[in-house]
C-alpha cells in the first residue's frame, strides 16, 4: 500500500509538473510567434502607408501589363508623391526585405516593386500575390508574411516581407526553450522521486503501526476467545440450552469473525501478498454460493433470481473470488427489504461482469461512495446483524488484487446494486 501511495504521489506530481511545463512552453511559443508576426506586420503596415515602395524608381511594369513604362509615371506618380527615395527607409522597414505587387480590379498584375528582394521571380510574385489576394487580410505564404491592402479604386496592393530570418530565430528560441524546460523538468522529477520517500514516511510509519496493532490484537484476542467458547461449551453441557449462554456464544463468535476479517484485510493490503493465478470456474462458483444463501433469504421472505452464465471462467484465486461473491450475497441478504428481491447476474466476454442487486428503500439516503470505507455502515444505529463494516472493504481489496473494479450504484428509487468487473 505504501509503495502504491508513493507511486501515485510521484505520478500526480510528475503529471502536474508536465502540465505546468507544457503551459510555460506553449506560452513562450505563443508570445514569440505573436511578437514575430507583430514586427513583420508593423513593417508591412509602414510599407502600406508608402504605397508599397520607398520611391517611384523602384517599380517595374510586367510585359503583359496594360501600361507602358513611359506611361507609368502619368498613371501612378500622383499616388506616391512625397514618398522618400529608396535608401531613406526607416522604422521596421530598415530590418526586413520585402516586395509588393499591385493587382487591378480584374486580378491582373499592374506593377511590381522587386528591387529590395531579387531572389523572387516575377512569376513567383504573380502566383503568390494571387494566392494572398484570394485569402485576404494577412498571413503566411511559405517564408513570407503578407498583407493585402484594398485601394479605394478597387485595386489591391499585396505586400510581402521576408520572414525567413525571423522564423529561424524563432525556431532556435523554441528549441532552446524546449531543451531548457526538459532539463529543468528532469531535475525536478528526480527531486520529486528522491523526496517522495520522505513525504510518505509518516504515513508508512502509521500504517506499519496499524498493521502491527492488528497482528498483536489477533494474537492477544484469539486465545481468550477460544477459551471463552470452550468454557461456554462446558457450561452448556452442564446446564443445557440457555438463552444467556447462546447470546454469549453468538457475541464471542462475532468477535472471532471480526478479528479474522481484520487480519485478512491487513494481509490484502500488503504489497508482497499474492493470490493464486489459476483458471477459476466463476459461473459454477457463483451458482454454488447463491444456493447456499437461498435458505437465509427464504427465511426473510426474499426472492432470489439469477442470470448466470455457468461457463464463465476467469484467471485468479478461486478462494478469494468465492469470498468476494459471498460478501456481496451476504450484504444483499442482510440489507434487502422484507419481501424484496435479490438479483444476481454474471456475464463473460472481454471482461467478466458480476452484479448483485437487491431492493433497499433507503438507497437514496445512502452514501454510495463511502460503502467501501472500512467500518462504514449505512445502518447508523449499528443494530445487531448489520455487520462490522469491513466486508465490502475486503471485497474491494480482492477486486484490486485481481486488477478489477468494484462499485456501488443506485439502479432505481428502491434498488441498490454492486458491480464487479474483471
Amino acid at each position: 500500500m505504501i509503495y502504491s501511495l508513493r507511486r501515485k504521489f510521484i505520478l500526480i506530481s510528475a503529471l502536474s509538473l508536465l502540465a505546468v511545463l507544457i503551459l510555460i512552453f506553449a506560452g513562450i511559443v505563443w508570445v514569440n510567434a505573436a511578437q514575430m508576426n507583430k514586427n513583420l506586420d508593423s513593417a508591412l503596415e509602414e510599407l502600406e502607408e508608402r504605397g508599397g515602395r520607398p520611391g517611384p524608381g523602384d517599380f517595374r511594369v510586367p510585359m503583359d501589363s496594360e501600361f507602358e513604362d513611359d506611361d507609368f509615371e502619368d498613371e501612378f506618380a500622383g499616388d506616391f508623391e512625397g514618398f522618400p527615395e529608396r535608401g531613406a527607409r526607416g522604422g521596421m522597414l530598415a530590418s526586413v526585405r520585402y516586395f509588393s505587387v499591385m493587382l487591378g480590379q480584374d486580378g491582373k498584375v499592374l506593377f511590381y516593386n522587386m528591387d529590395l528582394l531579387n531572389d523572387v521571380s516575377e512569376e513567383d510574385a504573380r502566383e503568390m500575390a494571387a494566392e494572398a489576394a484570394a485569402s485576404g487580410g494577412r498571413g503566411w505564404l511559405d517564408e513570407y508574411r503578407y498583407l493585402v491592402s484594398k485601394q479605394d479604386d478597387g485595386k489591391q496592393l499585396v505586400l510581402f516581407a521576408d520572414g525567413s530570418m525571423n522564423r529561424s530565430v524563432f525556431k532556435d528560441t523554441v528549441l532552446s526553450t524546449a531543451l531548457l524546460l526538459f532539463g529543468s523538468g528532469l531535475v525536478v522529477f528526480c527531486l520529486i522521486w528522491f523526496f517522495s520517500g520522505r513525504a510518505v514516511k509518516p504515513v508508512a510509519e502509521s500504517y506499519e503501526k496499524q498493521k502491527q496493532f492488528i497482528t498483536d490484537a489477533n494474537h492477544e484476542l484469539k486465545t481468550p476467545l477460544t477459551l471463552i467458547l470452550t468454557n461456554l461449551d462446558i457450561a452448556q453441557e452442564e446446564v443445557g440450552e440457555n438463552e444467556w449462554l447462546a447470546d454469549a456464544r453468538y457475541e464471542a463468535g462475532q468477535m472471532t469473525s471480526l478479528v479474522e476479517r481484520l487480519v485478512t484485510l491487513s494481509r490484502m493490503d500488503e504489497e508482497g501478498s499474492s493470490l493464486k493465478d489459476e483458471e477459476v470456474p466463476l459461473g459454477e462458483a457463483v451458482l454454488d454460493l447463491v444456493s447456499e444463501f437461498v435458505p437465509a433469504a427464504e427465511k426473510k421472505d426474499l426472492r432470489v433470481s439469477t442470470e448466470v452464465d455457468e461457463s464463465v471462467t476467469v484467471r485468479g484465486d478461486e478462494s478469494a473470488l468465492r469470498q468476494l461473491t459471498g460478501i456481496l450475497l451476504d450484504n444483499a441478504v442482510k440489507y434487502c427489504d422484507p419481501g424484496g428481491e435479490i438479483r444476481v447476474s454474471l456475464t463473460g466476454g472481454r471482461k467478466v461482469n458480476l452484479s448483485v442487486e437487491n431492493t433497499y428503500a433507503a438507497v437514496g439516503e445512502t452514501e454510495l461512495d463511502r460503502l467501501f470505507d472500512r467500518f462504514y455502515r449505512a445502518d447508523k444505529a449499528r443494530t445487531s446483524g448489520s455487520g462490522f463494516g469491513v466486508g465490502l472493504s475486503i471485497a474491494r481489496a480482492i477486486a484490486e488484487k485481481h486488477k478489477g473494479k468494484i462499485s456501488a450504484y443506485q439502479k432505481d428509487e428502491k434498488t441498490i446494486g454492486f458491480s464487479l468487473s474483471i
